[in-house]
């Protein structure tokens, strides 16, 4: 047993040389075991806060992620500028097989990496004789031993959720750290398992968690809390309530893969669940709000701006890396952009005219004209791509063929005409890039109210509440109300009018967000969206005069069995009991 318990865990050595003590440098890295990572006589808790930390760094930063791209080029909102094959390319044209797992995407062990590191912060911080305390808005000095390890088994319900989402039901495996020549031959849990599971220990932990806002914003802002707790609780049950897991799961012939691909029945009241935990969080979290300038929910701290509507995120720092990434070519020196992101006309397409109303809709106040389709049109999308004749760094932008923005040759450019505008700072009159906060949000007031609307609509129908939601978020979005209040919204819509109303606003609020990847999937339409082309703009200059056409840019036939990700073959070969997923 000694010998079990001092064994030397992978990436100890790691987090140890992140901790500001030079005595760890000095020790091998043979002697770095789980007694001095968890020691008796650390009152402060330095070795193990340095442990939780590491395990809170498996979570992702989404920006530019997979392979240099954003999740959210991988469907039709963009495409990669890369003009090399690139990892999101793949995952678009489903270019992959249990034996060539897409990296920073399709990561099997290092979400059981994750888990086994919180499992062993959970089984360990117990000898921790730390003394802080804290207060939530239940208890007062709670000691923030009991936080740490609520937050520990946070980051694993996260990580099973993140397993679930792509592989369905995974193996639950056990909260004692598994040791050399345990076995290791674990059956899946089924999908249902799963979720019930993730769900429960995210109700058990609430209580435990510190809440927003916190008191040290500076230095603990980004931590897990009640509120982070609750809000993923939102989306794992809107997830499970979701046509791809609750009502069409990916057909197969054989029955023993069945259990792990979703549920074998459908069940309506999934939807009242998920509709009833996210206005569970309306109601006990009054703190959050929409906040009035949407570009700056991305840009800063909720302490620091008294940002109201950010929940949990991945902290960032100053730079302007995001700038640097995919901001457009054509400027230089500090100014430099690699326009790494494209956009889509079918992203753009979707955003509506300033009155509400779909482009084209003959209903609407304001006429919609190719060589003008940027005029009166919602806020948003100003906000989120950047197209001929944007302002950006006191400069017209030129995207047209040959343009200063797209300028000829073999370079990595915009291949779309459109250029990625969200999450960059507001540089639009600046002229010159500055260091900015660049924060990876993961959860927001705004995912929580079109998870309720969503939700509320499957099980009851398009009701009062779920039309003001729209309302309130295209309000936010400097839509007008017009003559009858309804912000370009059709009054007396069904359930599945309103359902394809709530999935584009969806679409167009969350953009590049990492939700759109997902959406499609969970709401089984992938096969659908993608028999149709991403396209994008060839804009042409005779003279002063300026000529639009739409472009194919990219196509893909997508295959139902690319719902779920293959369990990687590595995992199927070693493990007897490990079930691969249909049709891989």
């Amino acid at each position: 047993m000694k010998i079990k318990k001092n064994f030397a865990l992978i990436g100890i050595a790691l987090l140890l040389l992140l901790c500001s003590c030079n005595d760890y440098e000095k020790l091998p890295i043979e002697q770095y075991t789980i007694d001095y990572v968890f020691s008796t006589t650390d009152s402060m808790g330095v070795n193990a806060k340095g442990y939780l930390d590491a395990t809170y760094a498996i979570m992702y930063n989404g920006h530019n992620r997979v392979g240099g791209d954003y999740l959210d080029a991988a469907t039709d909102d963009a495409v990669s500028s890369s003009l090399s094959e690139s990892s999101v390319q793949s995952l678009f044209s489903g270019s992959y097989t249990p034996t060539s797992v897409i990296s920073r995407e399709m990561e099997w062990g290092r979400y059981y990496t994750g888990i086994r590191k919180a499992n062993t912060f959970i089984t360990n911080i117990g000898v921790v004789p730390l003394m802080r305390t804290f207060k939530n808005n239940v208890e007062d000095s709670i000691p923030l031993k009991r936080a740490w390890k609520a937050e520990a088994r946070f980051l694993r319900a996260y990580f099973y959720f993140e397993l679930v989402k792509r592989y369905g039901g995974v193996p639950i495996v056990s909260e004692k750290p598994y040791a050399l020549g345990d076995n290791l031959e674990i059956p899946r849990n089924t999908f249902g398992e799963c979720i019930d599971y993730i769900v429960n220990e995210l109700d058990t932990i609430k209580d435990s968690l510190r809440s927003i806002p916190i008191a040290d914003v500076n230095s603990e802002g980004h931590v897990v809390t009640q509120e982070a707790a609750m809000a993923l609780k939102c989306r794992v049950l809107l997830y499970a309530a979701s046509p791809l897991f609750n009502e069409h799961p990916i057909p197969t012939d054989n029955d023993a893969q069945k259990p792990f691909i979703g549920y074998q029945n459908y069940d309506a009241e999934r939807w009242k669940r998920a509709a009833d935990a996210a206005k569970q969080f309306i109601d006990s979290y009054p703190y959050f709000s929409l906040n009035l300038n949407y570009a700056n929910t991305f840009l800063n701290d909720y302490g620091v701006s008294n940002n109201k509507e950010v929940i949990f995120f991945r902290q960032g720092s100053m730079n302007t890396q995001i700038e640097y990434n995919n901001g457009p070519v054509g400027f230089a020196g500090t100014n430099v952009g690699l326009g790494r992101t494209s956009p889509t006309q079918n992203l753009v397409d979707a955003f509506p005219m300033k009155d509400g109303k779909a482009i084209g809709d003959p209903t609407s106040k304001y006429t919609y004209s190719i060589n003008k389709m940027y005029t009166n049109r919602d806020s948003r999308l100003d906000l989120t791509v950047l197209h001929n004749g944007s302002n950006w760094l006191s400069t017209s932008l030129q995207t047209f063929n040959g343009g200063i923005n797209n300028p000829a040759g073999a370079l990595q450019k915009t291949k779309t005409s459109y250029y990625l505008r969200k999450f960059m700072g507001l540089f639009e009159s600046k002229t010159t890039y500055v260091e900015q906060l660049h924060n990876w949000v993961m959860f927001r007031y705004a995912e929580i109210l079109l998870n309720y609307a969503e939700a509320k609509n499957e099980y009851e129908g398009p009701s009062n509440d779920v039309y003001q939601v729209l309302k309130n978020i295209r309000k936010r979005a400097k839509i007008e109300a017009g003559t009858d209040g309804m912000y370009g919204l059709k009054s007396g819509m069904i359930k599945e009018e309103m359902r394809a109303a709530i999935q584009n606003e969806r679409r167009i609020e969350m953009a590049f967000e990492e939700q759109r990847y997902w959406d499609i999937r969970r709401w089984r339409i992938a096969e659908d969206i993608f028999k149709k082309p991403l396209q994008g703009l060839s804009i042409t200059k005779d003279g002063t005069t300026l000529n639009y056409n739409i472009i194919t840019v990219a196509t893909t036939n997508f295959e139902t069995k690319r719902y779920l990700y293959p369990i990687p073959y590595s995992e199927v070969v070693k493990n007897s009991k490990m079930i691969q997923n249909p049709n891989w």
